[in-house]
């Protein structure tokens, strides 16, 4: 029984590509005497004729990836596009080590352990890039003896 002419008006009224045009195998005969558009919107109405679903991509897999990627995993030189700077700019890894370090500085202020003038010359390295990370501020100053005993 040839369907085409039914379909392709089905698919028109569906809004839907001809492929996706679901006629009931059991009405196949009812169907192939539809030769007008309004036979054809009855039987859609009826439920003999249906869109069927699009088909998705499923984002099971992209999901576990990603996954994997916060745990660290995935990473390694192979899958890297970007340069070192571009995955991680200058800029914010400067941010990260200059917030530490005043943040340090800060509590060692607190406590009393630094003398407002020490605390002012530690603050304007930092600034100046002296120091390379929180060991190297810790060491400098327990070099230079500026932590205050009590």
């Amino acid at each position: 029984m040839n369907l085409k002419t039914q379909r392709r008006m089905a698919a028109k009224e569906l809004n839907v590509g001809k492929s996706r045009v679901w006629i009931d195998p059991e009405a196949i005969d009812d169907v192939s005497m539809a030769i007008t558009r309004e036979d054809i919107r009855y039987f859609i109405k009826e439920g003999l004729i249906k869109a069927e679903q699009k088909e998705g991509i499923s984002r099971a897999r992209a999901r576990k990836i990603k996954s994997q990627k916060n745990k660290g995993r995935r990473k390694g030189h192979g899958s890297r596009k970007g340069t070192k700077y571009a995955r991680f700019p200058r800029k914010k890894r400067w941010i990260e080590k200059v917030r530490a370090l005043r943040k340090l500085l800060k509590e060692y202020k607190e406590q009393g352990k630094l003398v407002k003038s020490s605390y002012r010359m530690l603050y304007r390295m930092i600034k100046g890039n002296y120091f390379r990370s929180k060991a190297h501020l810790e060491s400098y100053i327990e070099q230079q003896g500026l932590i205050r005993r009590r």
